[in-house]
């Protein structure tokens, strides 16, 4: 009987352990606003008087999960196309402003947003690319109402802002390209990447058991939350940017999406010695080239 008892407290401990880690992935530690806009001012990634020498529209589009986003609307007189810029994980729309000016000169208005459950957007949690895609959905409704139901929109999206990005154009047909950076191929790939280097753990048990705290809350699995699946159905134009040196989401995870996009329009750009989200910062010249190819091919075609 003693024997019983302790092996029902030990899987009662590894289902407390696993709804843990559950938690940490879905309620991360997020930057302020504040801290997050202090933290580009002082890396150089944001020059205070040209931002705010913009004009700069604030934005609150309804989601259609039932919460409010925030976003800012940069327009561009006379533009009759638009780039919407996603932010990754614990961040929000600032870490986006230092790629604004490479579509600001081909003539893009640009649009910023918070996911949900960061910034000054509200949502209950985050969840790489599960239900962030609907907001995506209804910030794209946004850009087209402004460009009048024509015109060109694309999506840049950085590490998961790049998961919702792929995710949300394989579902949606409005958008003309998606430049994806840094990004991870499956929600369960970074998951039992991060186990791994972060904690020293296999996948089994602690992210099955995760996992199934996962399902009990949204009815899928984290591997169903997936970047590769949207690449392998893609026909939109991709670009997909990636720091060579790439220590928190591997680069060979870029190159798989590279590879599973089969049909349409691909690029694949390895920023050399760039690190997690550094691809443009480290090489920008090159970055800036390469997107600019890219955008004129898509221009082309269109």
């Amino acid at each position: 009987m003693a024997v019983l008892y302790i092996l029902l407290g030990l899987v009662v401990l590894l289902f407390a352990l696993g709804y843990f880690f559950f938690r940490l992935v879905v309620y991360p530690n997020r930057w302020s606003v504040e801290a997050a806009y202090q933290n580009e001012v002082e890396k150089g990634k944001l020059n205070p008087a040209d931002w705010e020498a913009l004009e700069k529209e604030e934005v609150r589009i309804r989601s259609p999960h039932g919460y409010d986003l925030y976003a800012l609307y940069l327009p561009l007189p006379g533009a009759q196309k638009t780039v919407i810029i996603t932010h990754g994980i614990t961040y929000n729309l600032y870490g986006s402003v230092k790629y604004l000016w490479m579509f600001r000169k081909r003539g893009f208005n640009v649009l910023l947003w918070d996911l949900r459950h960061h910034g000054r957007s509200g949502g209950p949690d985050a969840t790489f690319g599960l239900m962030e895609p609907a907001d995506l959905r209804a910030v794209t409704d946004f850009a087209e109402q402004r460009l009048g139901g024509k015109g060109l929109i694309g999506s840049h999206g950085e590490s998961m802002g790049a998961a919702i990005a792929l995710i949300h154009a394989a579902q949606d047909a409005r958008i003309g390209f998606v430049i994806a950076d840094c990004c991870y191929s499956s929600m369960r790939d970074i998951l039992a990447y991060r186990l791994k280097v972060d904690y020293h753990l296999p996948p089994f048990p602690m992210l099955d058991l995760a996992d199934f705290w996962f399902y009990l809350r949204y009815r899928t699995h984290f591997a169903d939350v997936s970047p590769l699946k949207a690449c392998a159905r893609l026909e939109t134009p991709v670009l997909i940017t990636h720091g060579a040196a790439d220590s928190f989401t591997p680069a060979r995870m870029s190159e798989a999406l590279y590879a599973a996009k089969t049909r349409g329009l691909r690029r694949l750009y390895l920023s050399p010695g760039a690190d997690h989200a550094e691809a443009f910062w480290k090489n920008q010249e090159e970055y800036d080239r390469v997107l600019g190819e890219f955008l004129a091919e898509v221009e082309a075609a269109a």
